[in-house]
């Protein structure tokens, strides 16, 4: 089999999807990784894990009608080129215009990743703006078109399948649930609680989305009272429309609420950590929450789609409603007064990312819905 793995951004080859490459190429498969934004070091990783790397220029956000025409005619002669059996899109535009582009290109097998709704269906604070209220009918109205061509569709969470599926976009027998694209547990291995002042951490893309704004007040609540109370911020600019500014985060930092040492690889700083932290207002199942519970930290999260799939209050951590500082740092009081919670509800972290996040688990659903079976 020869399989096309399209997306927008060639570092989430290595960070989300090498473990299924692995798998794939393992199988005996052809995996072609398609992206706009290869570079040498990009290039020579991927081959590393057996894919073959194919450069193919798109933007990964904004919408111009006659860019994007282009873009999805430029994918389909690259699909031609490499004449793949299946594709396979994931994130928002490979996943709309990978599956036209393998309409045209004529590949027999389309299958689809959508890890989340993202910002365009994440409820609005207040009034919505023209604009979101535009680009939701929009994305909505290409979803419809696009995703009548796929045969099966990967969804992580119950509450984005009932929407999908109520809003006419994807037809009931289309959706398969995963339940979370899953991590290495041999790789995301439980540390010990750690010795020092108690650090609540929140890695995620710097948007408002994220919940980042009701971190920072909760942190400036936790702080008037525990001064010696850490937080600790992960996660890189993005351009999305809820983007942060730099100088708004290096406010904070001035301010003395939290440390942000920016895009950095997670693990050493989950294991300095007490308390992983994401006050997201919708996700699929977050990535880095995952990660988290598989190092047996504790978590408080928003019971928000996505996010409350990951929590089971009381026993592993907290859930609090979304847009809510105050309940959150509530949350966070509750472990600095009995902080024998931050070891026990960590544990129970593990034991449920063992049971529901196993990444080989969840790999093997998918390959196994593709066709792709183990040799043997």
């Amino acid at each position: 089999m020869r399989l096309a793995l399209i997306t927008s951004q060639a570092t989430s080859l290595l960070n989300f999807r090498g473990p299924l490459i692995v798998e794939m190429v393992a199988r005996g498969v052809e995996v072609f990784a398609i992206a706009p934004d290869f570079d040498d070091q990009l290039r020579q990783s991927v081959s590393a894990i057996g894919a073959v790397p194919v450069d193919c220029r798109f933007s990964r956000t904004g919408i111009n009608p006659v860019y994007d025409l282009v873009a999805v005619l430029r994918l389909a002669r690259v699909l031609r080129r490499v004449d793949v059996d299946v594709a396979l899109g994931y994130f928002i535009k490979p996943v709309i215009f990978g599956t036209l582009a393998a309409v045209i290109a004529r590949v027999p097998h389309r299958f689809c990743m959508i890890e989340g709704l993202g910002y365009v269906f994440t409820p609005a604070a207040g009034i919505e703006s023209l604009k979101r209220k535009s680009l939701r009918i929009l994305v909505s109205l290409l979803y419809k078109f696009a995703l009548k061509f796929v045969h099966k569709a990967f969804l992580l969470n119950d509450d984005d399948i009932r929407e999908m599926i109520g809003r006419g976009l994807l037809k009931k027998t289309q959706v398969i649930k995963l339940g979370g694209i899953g991590v290495d547990l041999q790789e995301w291995m439980p540390q010990a609680s750690f010795a020092g002042p108690i650090t609540f951490i929140l890695a995620a893309r710097l948007l408002r989305e994220k919940g980042i704004l009701d971190f920072v007040e909760a942190a400036r609540i936790v702080k008037a009272r525990h001064p010696e109370i850490k937080f600790v911020l992960l996660g890189g600019l993005d351009s999305n429309p809820g983007g942060l500014k730099s100088e708004e985060v290096a406010g904070w930092v001035a301010e003395g609420l939290l440390v942000w040492p920016g895009h950095v690889p997670v693990r050493r700083w989950f294991a300095e950590a007490s308390v992983f932290v994401l006050p997201s207002y919708r996700e699929g199942v977050p990535r880095s929450t995952q990660e988290a519970m598989a190092m047996g930290r504790a978590v408080i999260t928003t019971d928000a789609p996505g996010c409350r799939d990951t929590v089971i209050d009381g026993r592993n951590g907290f859930l609090v409603p979304v847009r809510n500082p105050l309940a959150l740092s509530q949350a966070m009081l509750r472990f600095v007064a009995a902080p024998d919670l931050i070891e026990t509800m960590g544990n129970e972290s593990r034991a449920i990312a063992v049971e529901r996040f196993d990444v080989h688990k969840v790999n093997d659903s998918i390959l196994k819905v593709i066709g792709i079976v183990k040799l043997s």
